[in-house]
């Protein structure tokens, strides 16, 4: 009897927990690298124990973890709907931080495949090396293999098996791929195996540009990523993803009302949006028009166009996952209501925006866009249903780009009948006084948020702010009203740090440092290598009230805010809700 995927999943970590690896517990799909809009493979947590082996001791009381890791690829959005793509996907991985490396890796690998999961390896590659970058060929890892009787292995290229750095740089260096065949006897990636032996500040494409100058890692490290769907679709020998357990029963259970020529497609997209929507809601991300929240909203109206907008199925993905990963059951209430409420107001306008896409003679960049700003369809909705669209992808994103510009300045243009001497998207003035009291305004909204958390708890995360001469506007993940007495409470606390004159400092750092001294921080945000972080410090006792990572201004002391007073609290959407305040 095939193993069930949670079997696989628990005798994975199982496996190299025998083998003295703490496992640790999936990160949130928003990471704390700034340099990424989501995460995307299993190391990513890991990032910073590469270059400081040391923290790891403290953090995981070993230098070698094992983990299940929350994924998700926007570049394959498009796709989905085949037997092999997908958005959201769980990353299988053990890794190294100086513990061992490829001798280790690859007997672990070799072990688990061929004796704990009864699968035969077709073949293995190894890196072919790239005298520009000073990497020779990867005869180490051929020899460990040939000793293990694995015969089939092929040199590969540095655009196939060298890992180059994720984001703004980091830990990098060759791989070694190991390929299984499926029931349909096709020949899949299923376990990558990395062994970071450099350090290359700059993103990947810089690297495979061959002109990197590489610097040796002064601990080697292993990083590994097998995707547990391919490794389901082997073990339970099915010919696709889809046919395995983690999908089937799903599937089965979708109904499509509208017509389709392709049901089995339809079906697919549905299972994979359904169970990436899920999860992206539970680790906090709301639909919108920027960022995650646009392809969360991406993603839900596609599935609610194709007649499947019932919560019935997000509840199954919560059946389904709950065990291994319980933010899914206990977000189980704010997923629904999350869902419940773009869906509704989503299909006000959906029928109507098919009703003119199926009446329009030629889709073009600016019609197909006109489509989304006018009813909501998405560029995947819009492809979906008119095959034969004369736009690209990259087409629609620049007819958007080019609307966001033309509707920034217009709101410029508009701001108090003047231009904007201060615009970073959170902060707006129009002139030298205006500054000074958004200022205040800033300073004051990182207080509101620590208030809030002492209050409400740390469930409380910032969601979006904007702030005007008149007021500051926050939102902030919490699933219920705030009630009077508790408004009462955060508006005293902030209150007391005005009157008793905090200080307020600046330290520039890198982004790590940042992380590990706690600075909270927007997570849609993108940020640079070094970072700004406000402290803001009971000058007498040296107590720390609040300190975020942040671009500025602020104030120096807490005394030239003045009076705190919030205006108003309401709903901003579904789990997230909205303060507006300002400043005596």
């Amino acid at each position: 009897m095939p193993m069930t995927s949670g079997e696989i999943r628990k005798k994975f970590l199982e496996f190299f927990k025998a083998r003295g690896h703490a496992v640790v517990v999936s990160s949130s799909l928003i990471p704390d690298d700034p340099s990424v809009l989501l995460t995307t493979a299993g190391m990513q947590q890991f990032k910073p124990y590469y270059s400081n082996p040391s923290a790891a001791d403290a953090d995981f009381g070993s230098r070698n973890t094992a983990s299940a890791q929350k994924c998700f690829r926007t570049s394959d959005i498009d796709e989905v709907g085949d037997e092999s793509h997908l958005t959201f996907f769980e990353m299988l991985g053990n890794f190294s931080f100086g513990g061992y490396f490829k001798k280790e890796a690859i007997r672990y690998a070799h072990e688990f495949l061929t004796k704990e999961m009864g699968i035969k390896i077709s073949y293995v590659t190894i890196f072919e090396g790239k005298e520009s970058i000073g990497v020779p060929k990867d005869e180490e890892s051929r020899s460990i293999w040939q000793s293990l009787g694995v015969v089939d292995i092929r040199e590969e290229s540095m655009d196939d098996v060298f890992w180059g750095p994720t984001g703004l740089g980091g830990p990098c260096g060759p791989t070694t791929e190991i390929y299984c065949k499926n029931a349909a006897g096709q020949d899949i990636e299923v376990w990558n195996l990395v062994f970071n032996e450099f350090f290359f500040p700059g993103p990947r494409d810089d690297l495979l540009r061959g002109n990197a100058k590489l610097a040796e890692l002064s601990q080697k490290g292993i990083d590994t990523g097998m995707g547990l769907e391919r490794l389901a679709m082997i073990s339970q020998n099915k010919k696709n993803i889809f046919e395995t357990d983690l999908f089937a029963p799903l599937i089965q259970t979708i109904v499509i009302p509208r017509a389709d020529k392709n049901t089995e497609r339809a079906k697919r997209i549905i299972a994979d949006h359904i169970r990436a929507s899920a999860f992206l809601i539970s680790d906090g991300v709301r639909p919108s028009n920027k960022g995650v929240g646009y392809i969360l909203r991406r993603l839900m109206r596609r599935v609610l166009v194709y007649g499947a907008g019932d919560t019935s199925l997000l509840h199954r993905i919560g059946e389904q996952y709950g065990d291994f990963y319980p933010e899914l059951r206990n977000n189980k209430e704010n997923i629904t209501n999350v869902a419940v409420e773009e869906y509704t107001k989503f299909s006000r306008a959906m029928k109507r925006g098919l009703d003119e896409l199926e009446k329009s003679d030629r889709i073009d960049a600016k019609k197909a866009f006109q489509l989304y700003e006018s009813y909501g369809l998405p560029y995947e909705v819009i492809k979906d249903f008119r095959q034969s669209i004369d736009v690209t992808r990259e087409q629609f994103d620049k007819e958007f780009i080019k609307h966001q510009e033309i509707s920034r300045a217009g709101a410029e243009k508009k701001f108090g009948g003047h231009g904007l001497i201060l615009d970073t998207g959170e902060l707006k003035a129009g002139t030298e006084e205006e500054v000074k009291i958004v200022t205040r305004l800033h300073t004051a909204t990182h207080l509101l948020q620590a208030a809030l958390r002492k209050v409400l708890g740390e469930e409380v995360h910032q969601m979006g702010s904007d702030i005007t001469s008149e007021r500051t506007r926050f939102d902030f993940s919490f699933p219920r009203k705030v009630t009077p007495a508790e408004l009462k409470e955060v508006e005293g606390i902030v209150n007391d740090v005005l009157k008793k004159d905090y200080t307020v400092d600046r330290q520039v750092m890198s982004y790590e440092e940042a992380a590990k001294l706690g600075a909270l921080h927007f997570f849609k945000e993108k940020y640079p290598k070094e970072v700004s972080v406000y402290t803001v410090r009971n000058k007498a006792t040296g107590e720390v009230f609040s300190r975020e990572l942040c671009g500025g201004p602020h104030v120096t002391h807490t005394d030239e805010i003045g009076e705190f007073k919030i205006l108003k609290e309401e709903s901003s959407s579904a789990g997230v809700r909205r303060i507006r305040a300002t400043v005596g």
